[in-house]
């Protein structure tokens, strides 16, 4: 099954400073390989009008409905979720990261889920541009990220 991940209005390629928050530049965000913190996959910079990630993962029946599991799906069944991690990139094109969203699995609707299993597509939509206009981290469930299927 094909997990795509479409998201719009990003922070920019800079973000200053602020309490708690040091300020960053070339600022860039990737999905992260699963236990591969330095592989991520489509860098995108953050001044990009939008980014597009298109994860293969595998849905198997599980006692609570569907188990995703994936190169790029992270944490145990139950607790499963995908790495959003931003970064600079430096002279040289190294990524050094400096905060993460983690994408949750568990605000997927039975009903959307049980859709994109049938037709092969689930898709997350959201903003990665958080209420003080710093690069979107921590927990992300609805409502700040929406999950359609084809069905559903």
């Amino acid at each position: 099954m094909l997990m795509r991940i479409d998201a719009l209005e990003l922070p920019g390629r800079e973000c200053g400073q602020a309490p708690g928050f040091p300020g960053y530049r070339n600022i860039h965000v990737g999905v992260q390989r699963r236990d591969r913190r330095d592989e991520l996959l489509d860098l995108h910079p953050g001044d990009a009008p939008s980014a597009r990630w298109e994860l293969e993962v595998t849905a198997t029946p599980s006692g609570a409905g569907w188990d995703l599991r994936g190169p790029y799906v992270q944490g145990r069944p139950g607790g499963r979720f995908v790495y959003l991690s931003w970064g600079t990139v430096d002279d040289a094109g190294v990524f050094t990261m400096f905060r993460r969203a983690k994408l949750w699995f568990d605000g997927i609707g039975p009903e959307v889920l049980a859709a994109a299993v049938e037709s092969g597509l689930l898709v997350a939509c959201l903003g990665l541009t958080d209420a003080h206009d710093h690069p979107l981290c921590a927990s992300v469930r609805p409502p700040l990220v929406q999950w359609s299927a084809p069905g559903s």
